[in-house]
C-alpha cells in the first residue's frame, strides 16, 4: 500500500502544485513590487483618466505586476511580449467591438483573435486576453474612447508599469530585468579540460532550482526531460566540420554564456595551407557583433558543426 506521503505527492503532482523553492525575503520582495507596479498604474490612471477608467485597468495591468515582479525574467515577463501583448489586444479588443455586433461571440473573438496575433508576433503576454476582454465587455465610457482606448489607458499605464519594473527588478543583485541582463557567475576550473561528466538526478535540479532563489516557469519534471531530449539531439552531434566555407556560420557547442555563434565574413590566403587565415563576425552568444582573425585551422578546430537561423533560431546544418 502507498503510504500517505507518497499519495499526497501523487496528489500534488496530479493538481500541479509546484514545490516552491524562493526564499521569505525573494517573496516579499516581489510581492512588494507588485503593491508599487499597481499603486503606479492607479495614479497615472487617476491622473489622465476617469475614476471608472483608473480601475479597469488597474484590474487589467494587476495580472501583469504578477508577471513583472514575481516571474521577471520569465519569457511572458519581458519588454517586448509586456508592450505588445496589451497594445495588440486592445487595438483588436477595440475592432471586434466597434465593428462586430454584440453578443456572446464578440468578446470570445476579441481573446481569440488577440492569442492569434500575440503568438505571430511573438509577445505572448496573458493579461493581453483581459485587456481586449475589456474592450469590448466594459461600458460606454471605455467604447467611447474608440482606438484612443490603445493609447490611454493601455499604452500610457503599461509603460508606467515598465518603468518601475526596470528601476526595482535591477535593484536587487539577483534580479535583473530585461533578463537579457542576467548573468549568473559561476566557478570555472582553472585547467582547460571540462569536468568530468556526472549523471544529474532529480534533486540535483531541485537543488539548483533552490540556488537560483527566484520563481522559474517550468517544473522541474519538465525541465528535466528538456535535458533529455537536448541530449537525444546531442547524440546525433558530428565531429568538426572537414571544412570551413566563406559565408557559412558555425557553433562552438558550448551552453549558456561560453555559447557563441560566428560567421566566416572573409578568408586571407597564406603562402602555405597552414598560414590561411579567416575573418569572421560572431552573430550569436559571447561577444555578439563583435569581429576577429585567426588561423584557418584554428577555426575549424573551434567550430563544432555547421549551423543556420531558422524561424529565429539556430539549427544544426547536418552533412551531406
Amino acid at each position: 500500500m502507498k503510504s500517505s506521503s507518497s499519495r499526497a505527492h501523487a496528489l500534488a503532482a496530479l493538481l500541479g502544485i509546484e514545490l516552491n523553492v524562493t526564499s521569505h525575503f525573494e517573496k516579499f520582495i516581489a510581492s512588494l513590487g507588485a503593491l508599487l507596479g499597481v499603486l503606479v498604474v492607479a495614479v497615472v490612471s487617476l491622473a489622465v483618466s476617469s475614476g471608472t477608467t483608473a480601475g479597469l485597468m488597474t484590474a487589467s495591468m494587476g495580472a501583469s505586476a504578477v508577471l513583472l515582479f514575481v516571474v521577471p525574467h520569465g519569457a511572458l515577463s519581458q519588454p517586448w511580449p509586456v508592450v505588445g501583448g496589451h497594445v495588440v489586444s486592445a487595438a483588436v479588443g477595440v475592432a471586434c467591438q466597434q465593428w462586430l455586433p454584440a453578443g456572446l461571440l464578440t468578446p470570445a473573438l476579441a481573446v481569440a483573435l488577440s492569442i492569434v496575433l500575440m503568438q505571430y508576433l511573438r509577445c505572448v503576454h496573458p493579461p493581453g486576453g483581459a485587456t481586449a476582454l475589456m474592450a469590448v465587455i466594459s461600458g460606454n465610457e471605455i467604447h467611447r474612447l474608440g482606438f484612443g482606448y490603445v493609447l490611454n489607458p493601455v499604452l500610457l499605464n503599461v509603460l508606467s508599469m515598465l518603468v518601475l519594473a526596470l528601476l526595482f527588478n535591477n535593484a536587487f543583485p539577483w534580479r535583473r530585468y530585461p533578463a537579457a541582463l542576467m548573468k549568473r557567475h559561476h566557478h570555472v576550473q582553472a585547467s582547460g579540460r571540462l569536468p568530468e561528466q556526472s549523471e544529474l538526478t532529480q534533486e540535483d535540479f531541485e537543488a539548483a532550482m533552490h540556488k537560483l532563489n527566484t520563481f522559474v516557469d517550468i517544473s522541474s519534471e519538465d525541465l528535466i526531460e528538456l535535458v533529455d531530449l537536448a541530449r537525444e539531439h546531442a547524440e546525433e552531434r558530428q565531429p568538426h566540420p572537414y571544412a570551413i566555407e566563406l559565408g557559412r556560420s558555425y557553433s562552438n557547442g558550448r551552453l549558456g554564456r561560453h555559447r557563441s555563434v560566428r560567421q566566416i565574413i572573409d578568408q586571407q590566403q597564406g603562402n602555405k595551407k597552414h598560414q590561411d587565415k579567416v575573418i569572421y563576425k560572431t552573430l550569436a552568444g559571447a561577444g555578439a557583433w563583435e569581429t576577429g582573425i585567426c588561423d584557418a585551422e584554428e577555426f575549424r578546430l573551434w567550430a563544432r558543426f555547421e549551423v543556420e537561423s531558422r524561424d529565429g533560431r539556430w539549427v544544426k546544418v547536418k552533412p551531406q
